[in-house]
C-alpha cells in the first residue's frame, strides 16, 4: 500500500494555504473605484504618447466631463458633442474597471477548469483502456483512479464559481448570465443573446453542469469499484471486469456527448457571439494530452519513490508517444478551427481570432510552440520517450502550454487587454494544485498500486516494446 509522504502532504496543505491567501488578496486589490481607474488611464495615457498629448490627457481627465455651460462662444452643436464625448469616456471607464473587477474572477475559472480537465482526460483515457481490452497499461490503472478521483471536487468547483460569478460577481466570466440582455426594454438588450436563451439560461446551466457531474462520477466509482472487487475475486472469476467492460464502452458514448456539452457551457459561451463546431474535440484533446501527460508524471514520480516496479521503460515510452501523438492531433484540430474561420474572414467569427492577435499575440503565439513545436521536436525521437527526466521537461511544457490554452479561451471576454500572469493567475494554480495533489495522493493509498485481478496483468507486467 502506498503511503501519502508528510513532505508531499505538508507540499499540497501549503500550496492551498498560500494559493487561497493569494486569490484573497487578488479580489481585494481589483476591487478599484472609477476614480482610481481614470487615473490609471491618464498614467497609461501619458506613458504611451509621451505625456505631451494635450487631446489625450484630457480624455482622460475627470474634469473633461464638466462643461462650462455659461461659455458664450460655445454653440449647442459643440455641448452635445462635448455630452456624448464625455458620456464615451464615462462608458469607457466603466468598461475598464469592470475588466479589472473581472480577472480574479477568471484567473480562479481558469485555474479550476485547468486541473479538472485533467482529471477529467484522464477519465476517458481510462475508459478507453477497458473498453479496448489494452494490454499494456493495468499496470497504471490505479495512477489513473487516484487522478480520476478528482473529477467529483474538481467539476463542482468548476460549477460554483461559475454560479457564484453571476450571483457574487455580477456576470464576471458569462456576460449573457445578465437578465437584461434579454430583455428588450433595457439598454443591455442582445438579440443574438436572447435568442440563444433557451439554452444559455441559469437553470439550464446548472442543471446540465450536474448531470455532466454526476455521470462522470458514478463511472469512475462503478469502475474503481468493479476494479477493486477483481482483485479480491477468484483467479478464474474475471466477472468484475466483464462489468467494467461493459460500463466503460456505455460511458465513452455519454462522454462524446456531455464533454462537448461541457465545453460550449463551460468554456464557449464566455463569447456568447462566437462559435465552432470543432470546439468539443478541440477541447477534448486539450484535456486528453493533458491527463496522459499528468499519468506519466505521476507514475515517473512514484516510481522514484520506489513504488510501481512493475512499471518499466515502455510502459513509459507508450505514455510518451501518447503525449506526443495527441500534440500533434490537437494542433490538427487548432489550424482547422483557426484556417477555416480566419480564410473565410466573416467578422462575427473572424473577431475571436484578431482580439487574441492584437491583445494576446505572446500568450497564444507561445501557446502553439509549447503544444506542437516543442512535443514534435523533443518527443519525435524513440529513445528520448525512454528518459524518465526528458519526458518531465516535455511534459511540464505541455501542462503549461495547455494552461495557457484554457487561458487563452477565457481571458480575451472577461477580462480583455487587461491580462496578466500575476499575483491571482498563480495563486490559482497554487489553490488548485496543492488540491489537486492531495485528493490524488490520498486517493492512491486507499488501495494497491497494482490492480492484480486484472486479467491482462501478466501481459501489462511483461511488456516490451
Amino acid at each position: 500500500m502506498y503511503t501519502f509522504s508528510n513532505k508531499l502532504k505538508t507540499l499540497s496543505i501549503a500550496l492551498m494555504i498560500i494559493g487561497a491567501i493569494g486569490v484573497v488578496y487578488g479580489f481585494m486589490t481589483s476591487h478599484k473605484s472609477f476614480e482610481d481607474v481614470e487615473t490609471m488611464l491618464v498614467a497609461e495615457s501619458a506613458s504611451h504618447h509621451g505625456g505631451g498629448h494635450g487631446e489625450d490627457a484630457a480624455h482622460a481627465s475627470p474634469a473633461h466631463d464638466t462643461h462650462n455651460t455659461t461659455d458664450a462662444h460655445a454653440t449647442n452643436a459643440h455641448a452635445n458633442s462635448d455630452v456624448s464625448h464625455g458620456d464615451d469616456h464615462k462608458k469607457h471607464v466603466e468598461h475598464v474597471m469592470h475588466q479589472i473587477h473581472n480577472r480574479p474572477w477568471a484567473a480562479l475559472y481558469v485555474a479550476a477548469f485547468f486541473f479538472f480537465m485533467i482529471a477529467l482526460g484522464v477519465l476517458a483515457f481510462y475508459a478507453i483502456q477497458y473498453a479496448a481490452q489494452a494490454g499494456w497499461s493495468p499496470v497504471l490503472f490505479r495512477v489513473m483512479e487516484g487522478i480520476t478521483s478528482y473529477v467529483l471536487p474538481g467539476g463542482l468547483i468548476v460549477l460554483a464559481i461559475a454560479v457564484a460569478s453571476h450571483y457574487l460577481g455580477h456576470n464576471s466570466i458569462f456576460v449573457w448570465m445578465n437578465e437584461n440582455m434579454t430583455n428588450p426594454d433595457h439598454e443591455d438588450y442582445d438579440k443574438l443573446v436572447a435568442g440563444k436563451s433557451g439554452f444559455l439560461n441559469m437553470t439550464g446551466f446548472i442543471i446540465r453542469g450536474l448531470i455532466f457531474i454526476a455521470g462522470w462520477s458514478i463511472y469512475r466509482h462503478f469502475a474503481r469499484k468493479f476494479s477493486i472487487a477483481q482483485d479480491n475475486a477468484d483467479i478464474n472469476d474475471n466477472s468484475n471486469f466483464k462489468k467494467t467492460f461493459r460500463i466503460s464502452a456505455a460511458f465513452l458514448v455519454f462522454y462524446i456527448y456531455t464533454e462537448s456539452m461541457m465545453s460550449w457551457d463551460w468554456i464557449m459561451s464566455v463569447d456568447p457571439h462566437w462559435f465552432s463546431t470543432l470546439f468539443g474535440w478541440y477541447v477534448f484533446a486539450s484535456m486528453f494530452v493533458s491527463g496522459i501527460t499528468v499519468i506519466a508524471m505521476i507514475t515517473m514520480y512514484l516510481k522514484s519513490r520506489g513504488h510501481l516496479e512493475f512499471v518499466n521503460d515502455s510502459h513509459l515510452h507508450d505514455l510518451a508517444k501518447f503525449m506526443f501523438a495527441i500534440s500533434i492531433f490537437w494542433t490538427y484540430l487548432w489550424f482547422s478551427q483557426f484556417m477555416l474561420i480566419w480564410y473565410s474572414n466573416i467578422p462575427e467569427e473572424v473577431t475571436y481570432f484578431v482580439t487574441r492577435f492584437q491583445d494576446y499575440q505572446l500568450p497564444f503565439l507561445g501557446m502553439v510552440v509549447m503544444n506542437f513545436v516543442f512535443p514534435l521536436l523533443v518527443l519525435m525521437n524513440s529513445d528520448y520517450k525512454r528518459i524518465p527526466w526528458f519526458v518531465v521537461m516535455a511534459g511540464i511544457v505541455i501542462l503549461c502550454g495547455h494552461y495557457l490554452d484554457i487561458f487563452n479561451m477565457i481571458m480575451p471576454a472577461t477580462v480583455g487587454d487587461r491580462w496578466f500572469i500575476g499575483v491571482s493567475e498563480i495563486s490559482s494554480i497554487m489553490l488548485f494544485a496543492g488540491l489537486f495533489i492531495f485528493v490524488v495522493f490520498t486517493a492512491l493509498t486507499k488501495a494497491p498500486l497494482l490492480a492484480k485481478g486484472n486479467p491482462f496483468i501478466k501481459e501489462s507486467e511483461h511488456f516490451h516494446y
